[in-house]
């Protein structure tokens, strides 16, 4: 599946300032929604943090290092955390959590027993496809809002990286985002927008507040179900980032690695105070736009964001980047990830000629942005199943029993 040759895949080669830089930029670029799912749920934002970066160094063990992924905290939990917490308590949400992340270890058990290829031949291109489009489109409106906040830096900030990535040369080009967040945070500083209070008032070193979690039946029914959704949607995310590197992770190292990776990193980081952690779309669109697909560059990354959950004032600093920074640049990223969904169509040379590939693509679309919810209830037992979960499964019922 290799095609590219334009591509950085040894970062070494760069030397370890440059490669630090290209880490930094991967780390700026999870921090904003890596640390909005505790501030949503009440979590510890230095433990998340931590977590995060431990999770993602885990993810790579278990995986190889193949795959050039960054784990950060996932907003598929946010409802069901915040359920459980006001009936049981915070601690009894995270181990709901814990028991998610073995469920991944179960599907992972389970592909190595019968084979992953039975898998793999329910996502051709035309599920895989439009399943990449939908990742970067349902992101698309958290974008738009984080730079309709203030539309002058926001588009202050996608020109910077627009010019980094079209017109300059050497080292500077594979560095956009760090260079766009950099000269329009100058210029929100320089315009006053930006508020220092937070890191005036932060510690240089602080120990992350580790707290167990806790079991409750009731509180695990409510939580863990969220499993079966995310799987898919980890499939989707694995799917997405091998399209971009043009690597079949499915295969190598294969799902039952990359399920076990996110599974353990999920559960540990629950058992220690912190979110699920999930692989990150917004990195992904790093690797699209700068080229660079060495995953030393996202264990560099997971580095910085362990040292932010001990350096309060580091992360009080990056916190403090206007929300429409992040969102001029993140048009460009997520719609990347959507642009590789088109280009796996294109490669692939789907016939949308043939009525069943027209319907199981605008099935797929439908669903993921549409907002479906699809609710599953037995008992005790409940859970919705929505958004790209939902999709994927869709499409995948639908390739399977429309004819060719």
């Amino acid at each position: 599946m290799e095609k590219n040759t334009n591509a950085v895949v040894n970062a070494r080669e760069l030397g370890l300032a440059k490669m630090s830089t290209l880490g930094l930029q991967h780390a700026f670029t999870m921090f904003g929604a890596t640390v909005l799912v505790p501030i949503i749920t009440g979590l510890d934002v230095s433990v998340s943090l931590l977590l995060a970066g431990i999770g993602t160094l885990i993810f790579h063990l278990i995986t190889k290092g193949k795959v050039p992924a960054f784990l950060g905290s996932s907003f598929a939990f946010i409802a069901p955390i915040l359920a459980v917490a006001e009936s049981h308590g915070l601690a009894y949400a995270r181990g709901g959590i814990v028991v998610a992340g073995l469920i991944y270890l179960i599907l992972a058990g389970l592909m190595q027993i019968f084979g992953t290829e039975k898998v793999i031949k329910f996502f051709p291109p035309v599920v895989t496809g439009p399943i990449i489009i939908v990742i970067g489109l349902k992101l698309a409106p958290v974008a738009v809002g984080m730079a309709s906040e203030n539309w002058a830096l926001a588009l202050i900030a996608f020109a910077v990286v627009t010019a980094i990535s079209v017109f300059a040369k050497g080292f500077l080009k594979v560095i956009p985002v760090i260079v766009g967040l950099i000269v329009t945070y100058i210029v929100a500083v320089i315009f006053g927008q930006v508020d220092f209070t937070a890191v005036k008032d932060a510690a240089w070193i602080g120990l992350p507040a580790i707290e167990l979690a806790k079991f409750d039946l009731g509180a695990i029914l409510t939580v863990a179900p969220i499993a079966l959704a995310t799987m898919v949607e980890h499939v989707g995310d694995v799917i997405a980032i091998g399209a971009t590197v043009d690597k079949n992770f499915m295969e190598d190292p294969g799902l039952t690695r990359t399920l076990t990776g996110d599974g353990v990193a999920t559960a540990i980081s629950a058992m220690f105070g912190g979110p699920a952690n999930t692989t990150y779309s917004e990195n992904t669109g790093v690797l699209a736009l700068t080229r660079v697909w060495d995953p030393v560059v996202m264990r560099i990354a997971a580095v910085f964001a362990i040292l932010l959950g001990f350096i309060p004032k580091l992360g009080a600093i990056i916190s403090s980047i206007p929300g429409p920074i992040i969102g001029g640049i993140s048009i460009i990223l997520f719609g990347m990830i959507a642009s590789i969904g088109a280009r796996t169509l294109v490669e692939n040379k789907v016939d949308f000629n043939k009525s069943r590939n027209l319907i199981i693509t605008a099935t797929i679309v439908v669903l993921g942005l549409g907002g479906a919810v699809f609710p599953i209830e037995i008992g005790e037992f409940f859970v919705q199943i929505e958004g790209m979960a939902l999709a994927a499964i869709a499409g995948i019922i639908l390739n399977v029993v429309l004819p060719e």
